[in-house]
């Protein structure tokens, strides 16, 4: 009776395990519904998104943010203390098919229209004009310290005292 009993109880336990949320890989959006851990606005665009899976750290950390636009998603892992953890994983949307892809094998296409202005979409394969992850990276951070500056907001160092 004992043995039945800790088979059914081992059999729930591994049932509901695989109802939980993966440990790895992207997860499923509800777009129109999801806000932007960033900037907070509505994910709506299905081509242009981005998440990211954090690794643990001793500080703690994991769990997936969702974004935007890359840029929202770059900028923001930052100042994350994972965002150099070999376990932390970045996904965005193909521009073409809107399928998530990962964002440091991808190949990112400038001049696109995406809904924070950074302008950049993804593919899986190089291009003519293509950017590398690190080179898509590189130019988010320079928008961000020039045209996204604090989001329009005047930094400490620009205020005047005005006495």
């Amino acid at each position: 009776m004992h043995r039945r009993n800790g088979i059914a109880l081992l059999a729930i336990v591994l049932l509901l395990s695989a109802c939980g949320e993966s440990a790895t890989g992207p997860v499923d959006v509800h777009f129109d519904r999801a806000t932007c851990e960033r900037c907070r606005m509505v994910l709506s665009d299905r081509f242009h998104a981005a998440q990211v899976r954090l690794g643990v750290t001793e500080n703690g950390g994991g769990g997936v943010h969702l974004f935007d636009d890359l840029g929202c998603a770059l900028v923001w892992l930052q100042e994350q203390p994972s965002r150099d953890d070999p376990g932390t994983e970045i996904w965005v949307n193909h521009w073409q098919s809107g399928k998530w892809i990962d964002a440091r094998s991808a190949f990112y296409v400038p001049e696109q229209v995406t809904p924070m202005g950074y302008g950049l979409g993804a593919q899986t394969i190089p291009g003519p004009g293509t950017l590398t992850f690190a080179e898509a990276r590189a130019r988010v951070l320079a928008i961000e310290k020039t045209s996204h500056a604090n989001r329009g907001r005047p930094q400490p160092s620009q205020t005047q005292d005005l006495r």
